[in-house]
């Protein structure tokens, strides 16, 4: 567990340092939030009790144009989130986070769309003896991510201006350890930004629309990490996936995939064996293998030397029920050069995750 939050901090820094803005121009913002926690499985029922509420507080680089990928993404600003959350139910506790973050803006700069990933603490973890009834958080550390959809006007007072919206708040330790039901929180918050420079530099707009072409790529992928069973007690092991694809590229931001994956997720070996002894109505011989193979098709999106990459996939090899044929994958990549990367994904069957994964890859 441990390295593997090594490696997802390293990706948030690796966000943050992968900008190359000359300009020092950044804002702060200070967001209050309350909201509900979104039923979206009814064993959560007892630990809705309350109308969480918490802050959000950001810095914000901004960015005019200086690379020809942020006028391509109309001018975002990119940043670090801290986040704290009274998830009022004493099971529940209370969340702390640290996020790094894209705002992306539309409707002439009113609408502000920030997508954020990173890291959560949480006060009250699952624990058998003392806090048996959090089905939630199974692990004090977690991961998180939150989207948040506002209405923003910057510079109303002097440096200070108003954003109100929507915010989406997801807690999850990817089945790292059991129980992990998982936490949604659907906010409206309201907040101030200020603005830490007298002014704003104008944006540059000098791109041309120039075609853009290459050839398909080929890409080889290992991805590991560790996850176990739903089964609470039941042992964590490592998994492995090799993974090849190849992808076309669209446009300069954008690239479809089509490709397939082989899985060794050795905590369905655990998992086969059990639900032989203690669930003989299953059919389980406990013989079953372990390994799976999908095909999938995905999309790419490219920002800067970052990439949000989202999948969808098929078992075609599916020895063992588990969860559906169905797969998706979701997750940041950041390139290394024009041919190494490495990738920080989330593999889910509809909302249930299976694993955090954690991948290096070569593109072709």
């Amino acid at each position: 567990m441990k390295n593997q939050l090594g490696v997802l901090v390293f990706f948030i820094g690796g966000f943050l340092f992968s900008q190359e803005e000359p300009t020092n121009t950044s804002y702060f913002d200070l967001n209050y939030f309350k909201g509900n926690i979104a039923l979206h499985n009814d064993d959560i029922l007892h630990l809705i009790s309350g109308r969480p509420e918490g802050l959000i507080v950001s810095w914000n680089k901004k960015t005019f144009g200086h690379q020809e990928w942020e006028q391509r993404f109309n001018y975002p600003d990119y940043g670090v989130s801290f986040t704290y959350q009274n998830l009022k139910n004493e099971a529940l506790g209370e969340n702390y986070a640290i996020y790094g973050h894209y705002n992306f803006y539309f409707f002439n700069r009113n609408v502000m769309l920030r997508i954020g990933q990173g890291l959560a603490l949480t006060t009250n973890p699952y624990d058998k003896e003392n806090n048996f009834k959090n089905i939630a958080f199974g692990s004090r550390v977690m991961s998180s991510t939150y989207v948040m959809l506002n209405y923003k006007k910057e510079r109303l007072f002097d440096r200070f201006g108003f954003q109100t919206g929507l915010a989406l708040i997801h807690y999850s330790n990817a089945n790292v350890k059991a129980p992990n039901t998982s936490i949604n929180s659907v906010t409206l918050n309201f907040g101030l930004t200020y603005s830490l420079e007298d002014q704003d530099p104008e944006f540059i707009s000098n791109n041309t629309k120039e075609k853009f072409t290459q050839p398909i790529k080929y890409n080889l992928v290992f991805r590991s990490g560790i996850n176990q069973s739903d089964v609470i007690g039941s042992s964590q092991y490592p998994f492995y996936i090799f993974s090849a694809y190849a992808d076309k590229r669209l446009s300069k931001s954008s690239a479809v995939q089509f490709g397939a994956d082989m899985f060794f997720s050795n905590f369905l070996k655990e998992l086969i064996n059990y639900q032989s002894v203690a669930f003989p109505e299953n059919e389980v011989n406990g013989d079953e293998d372990f390994k799976r193979v999908g095909l999938f098709v995905g999309h790419e999106l490219f920002v800067n030397k970052m990439s949000l990459e989202t999948q969808l996939g098929y078992y075609v090899y599916y020895p063992f029920d588990f969860e559906g044929r169905t797969y998706f994958r979701v997750g940041l990549k950041r390139y290394f050069g024009d041919k190494l990367f490495g990738a920080v994904t989330l593999k889910s069957h509809g909302a249930k995750a299976e694993a955090v994964e954690f991948g290096i890859g070569v593109r072709l």
